[in-house]
């Protein structure tokens, strides 16, 4: 039998979602480890001895220095040549909501998240489609995920959007789709620049992105899950277990096959 994939997921200080997230990488195959952030600085846990590194979403210090920053700090600081030895190997890292920021203010991600246009926290399901290359988001073409976050927004300088765009780093973007056409809501819940939902560095290895697809890999997660069954019956098709979301964690997973 070939060896699991290991994947640490942090936790610590405020991060919400680490259950959830180990959850859907066991669930995909591998073998999912929740760990302290203290439990790294300190040696007691050592990042080498993993492929996969998760930085879950959540509200870190309470966001209160800004959202990602305070955390951000504490791995530069303790772990950061680590951290960037780790990301130019061949293994793979993912922030989510919380984690995204988090990894845009340690610098392994570019640009910032900033305070939602609308300037309210906001919670509630988006469109997004694939627009970039990635070993995390092969095979899917587009996505229906719920976002949870106050500052979401997707900032960039000209020259880094333009750096973004010519290196295929742009990995989602927000858009028009089901939820927003059915609920008469913005596709772009935030502002985001050129519509950013996330990102990519490291030759698609480190993905970054604000919604939550450990939120929603069942079928029966999705919003609007019961008519698509009706729907589905009636055509003779089917019913999925697993969302299109899933296969972020399946592809991780067979990163490493």
């Amino acid at each position: 039998m070939k060896t699991k994939p290991k994947i640490i997921i942090l936790a610590g200080y405020g991060l919400n979602c680490e259950e959830e997230t180990a959850y859907c990488f066991a669930l995909a195959g591998g073998e999912a480890e929740i760990v302290h952030i203290n439990d790294l600085i300190d040696g007691r846990k050592k990042l080498s001895n993993y492929q996969i590194l998760a930085v879950p979403g959540g509200f870190a210090y309470g966001d209160d220095t800004g959202s990602g920053k305070a955390y951000a700090n504490k791995l530069n600081n303790h772990l950061g040549e680590k951290l960037r030895k780790f990301a130019e190997a061949d293994n793979l890292i993912i922030g989510i909501c919380n984690g995204f920021q988090i990894l845009t203010q340690t610098g392994l991600l570019p640009g910032a998240l900033v305070f939602n246009d609308n300037a309210r926290y906001t919670a509630r399901w988006v469109d997004v489609r694939i627009t970039g290359q990635s070993s995390w988001l092969k095979g899917i073409n587009k996505l229906m995920l719920p976002i949870a976050h106050g500052e979401g927004k997707f900032f960039a300088d000209k020259k880094t959007l333009n750096t973004l765009k010519k290196k295929n780093q742009i990995a989602l973007k927000y858009t028009k789709g089901e939820i927003s056409s059915s609920q008469n809501l913005p596709f772009n819940p935030n502002g985001s620049l050129q519509d950013i939902a996330g990102v990519t560095s490291y030759n698609g290895r480190v993905l970054g992105l604000m919604p939550h697809p450990e939120r929603a890999v069942f079928f029966t997660q999705q919003p609007d899950w019961t008519l698509q069954k009706e729907k589905m019956t009636r055509d003779g098709e089917k019913i999925p277990e697993y969302t299109e979301a899933f296969k972020i964690f399946k592809n991780a997973i067979n990163y490493f096959k």
